[in-house]
C-alpha cells in the first residue's frame, strides 16, 4: 500500500505523456512545413501565394475542427475521439508523401488537421477527468508543450529536409503517433455509454462559422491584388448573421453569450489572435526569406530558426515563476514590448546580412514568444471560473487558428509573387503595428486573481 501513491503518480505522468505526444502533432505539423514551402514550390511549380493555401486550409480545418471535435468528445466519448484523431493523422501521414498533385496534398493535410484537432480537446478532457490533484500543473505542462513544439517546427523541418525531402516531414509523425496510441490504449479508461447523437450538434452554427471564417480568409488573401470590398461586405454580413443566430441557440457552436458577458476574456481572445498573427508570420515568412534571399540551405535555415524555439523554452520556466508572484500582466507587458522591438529590429536585416545578426534579432522574438504564450494562457484563467474552463479553452484555441489564418493571408499578400528584403520590411512594419495594439490591450487589462492573491 505504501507504493500506491507512487504508482498513481507514475500513471498520471504516463497519462500526461500520452496526451502530450498526441497534442503536439497539430502545432508541430503547423510549422514543420514552413521550411519545405520553397521545395514544394519547385516540385509542384507554384507561386508562394499558391503554396500558402497549404497553410491556410490547415488552419481553416483546425479552427473548425477543434470545437466540433470537442463537442464530439463530450457526446461520444473522449477515448473514441482521441483514437479517431490518431487514426486520421496516421492515414494522412501515410498518403501525403504519395500525393500525385498539389490538390491531393492539400486534401491530405486537411485530414491531418481534422485528426490532430480531435486529439487536443479529447485529451484535455481526459486529463481534467482523471487527474484531480495538481490539475493546473498538468494542464500547464500540456499548454507549454504544445506551444513550444510549434516553435521547434521550422528547425525540425530544416533537418528533415536536409537529410531527405518534404515527404519525410509527414513520416516524422509516426513515432509520436505510436507512442501516444500505445499509452492511450492502455491507460485511458473505456468510455461510458452515452446518449449523445449527431442531432445534438449545432450543425447550422458549424456551417455559418465555417462560411464566415472562409470568407474572411478570401478577403485577406485579396490584399495581394487590392482590397475586395464585396468580400469585406459579405464577411461582415456573415459575422453578424452568425452572432445573431448563435445568440438564440440553447446549445450554440460558438457561445456568443459567454463572450458578451466576459468582456475581459473577449479582449484576451483578440490579443491572442494578434499574438499568433505576428508569431506565425515570422515562423512562415522567415524560412522562405532565408532560403530565397539569404541563400541558406534548409539545415542552415533550421539552425537559425532554432533561436526562436530555444529562447522560448529557456524563458518559459522563468516567466512561470514570475507570473506566480506577480500575475500575468507584467509578463505580457515585457512580451508585447519585445514583439514591437523584435519586429522593428527586422528592419536592420539587408540582402546578404550576417547570420549572427539575423540570429540575434530572432532571439528577441523568441523571448517575446516565451513571455506572451504563457502570459496569455494564465491571463485567460484569471478571468474565468472553473466551470467555464472548457468553453474558454475551446475558444482560446479557435482564436489561435484565426490568428494563424490572418498570418498566412498577410504572407500571401506580401510574398505572393516574389520574396525580397523590401517585402520582409513591409511584414515587419505590419507586425510592429500589431505589436503596439497588443501592448495597448495589455495596458488596459485589469489585475487578475493571481496578482491580487500575490499582493495579499
Amino acid at each position: 500500500m505504501a507504493n500506491e501513491p507512487a504508482r498513481m503518480h507514475k500513471n498520471e505522468l504516463l497519462l500526461i505523456t500520452a496526451v502530450a505526444l498526441g497534442t503536439l502533432l497539430n502545432p508541430l505539423n503547423t510549422t514543420m512545413i514552413s521550411v519545405a514551402l520553397t521545395r514544394l514550390q519547385e516540385d509542384f511549380h507554384l507561386t508562394f501565394a499558391d503554396v500558402s493555401w497549404l497553410i491556410s486550409t490547415y488552419y481553416l480545418a483546425s479552427a473548425i475542427g477543434q470545437p466540433v471535435m470537442g463537442k464530439w468528445s463530450d457526446l461520444f466519448g473522449r477515448k473514441r475521439v482521441f483514437m479517431l484523431g490518431l487514426l486520421l493523422v496516421t492515414v494522412s501521414s501515410c498518403l501525403a508523401p504519395m500525393s500525385p498533385s498539389f490538390g491531393w496534398l492539400i486534401g491530405f493535410r486537411i485530414i491531418q488537421a481534422v485528426g490532430s484537432s480531435a486529439i487536443f480537446p479529447s485529451g484535455m478532457g481526459m486529463i481534467r477527468s482523471r487527474i484531480t490533484s495538481n490539475q493546473a500543473r498538468a494542464l500547464g505542462i500540456l499548454s507549454i508543450f504544445s506551444s513550444t513544439s510549434a516553435a521547434f517546427g521550422p528547425s525540425l523541418g530544416g533537418f528533415l529536409l536536409h537529410y531527405g525531402d518534404w515527404p519525410l516531414i509527414f513520416l516524422f509523425n509516426f513515432p509520436f503517433i505510436a507512442g501516444s496510441f500505445v499509452l492511450a490504449w492502455k491507460l485511458f479508461p473505456r468510455d461510458p455509454k452515452t446518449s449523445g447523437s449527431m442531432a445534438d450538434m449545432d450543425w447550422w452554427g458549424v456551417l455559418l462559422f465555417s462560411a464566415t471564417i472562409f470568407m474572411w480568409l478570401l478577403f485577406f488573401l485579396s490584399f495581394e491584388d487590392g482590397i475586395s470590398w464585396w468580400k469585406l461586405a459579405v464577411s461582415v454580413a456573415l459575422t453578424v448573421v452568425l452572432y445573431k443566430f448563435e445568440l438564440r441557440k440553447s446549445k450554440p457552436f460558438i457561445d456568443v453569450v459567454f463572450l458578451r458577458k466576459n468582456v475581459n476574456v473577449s479582449l484576451i481572445y483578440v490579443q491572442f489572435i494578434l499574438t499568433n498573427a505576428v508569431f506565425y508570420s515570422i515562423m512562415f515568412g522567415m524560412p522562405s526569406y532565408l532560403q530565397r534571399v539569404q541563400q541558406m540551405d534548409p539545415q542552415q535555415t533550421g539552425l537559425v530558426m532554432l533561436s526562436i524555439a530555444g529562447f522560448s523554452v529557456v524563458v518559459t520556466p522563468l516567466v512561470g515563476r514570475w507570473i506566480d508572484r506577480s500575475g500575468s500582466k507584467p509578463s505580457l507587458l515585457v512580451g508585447t514590448s519585445a514583439v514591437v522591438l523584435g519586429t522593428l529590429l527586422l528592419l536592420i536585416i539587408r540582402d546578404q546580412a550576417s547570420v549572427v545578426t539575423i540570429f540575434l534579432v530572432l532571439c528577441v522574438l523568441g523571448i517575446a514568444n516565451g513571455f506572451n504564450n504563457l502570459g496569455m494562457q494564465t491571463a485567460l484563467y484569471d478571468f474565468v471560473s472553473r466551470e467555464e474552463t472548457g468553453i474558454a479553452s475551446g475558444l482560446f484555441m479557435t482564436s489561435r487558428f484565426i490568428g494563424t489564418i490572418l498570418s498566412s493571408s498577410l504572407l500571401a499578400a506580401l510574398f505572393g509573387k516574389n520574396i525580397t528584403t523590401s517585402h520582409l520590411h513591409s511584414m515587419a512594419w505590419i507586425c510592429a503595428i500589431l505589436g503596439v495594439l497588443m501592448l495597448l490591450l495589455t495596458l488596459r487589462m485589469p489585475r487578475g486573481k493571481r496578482a491580487a492573491a500575490a499582493a495579499k
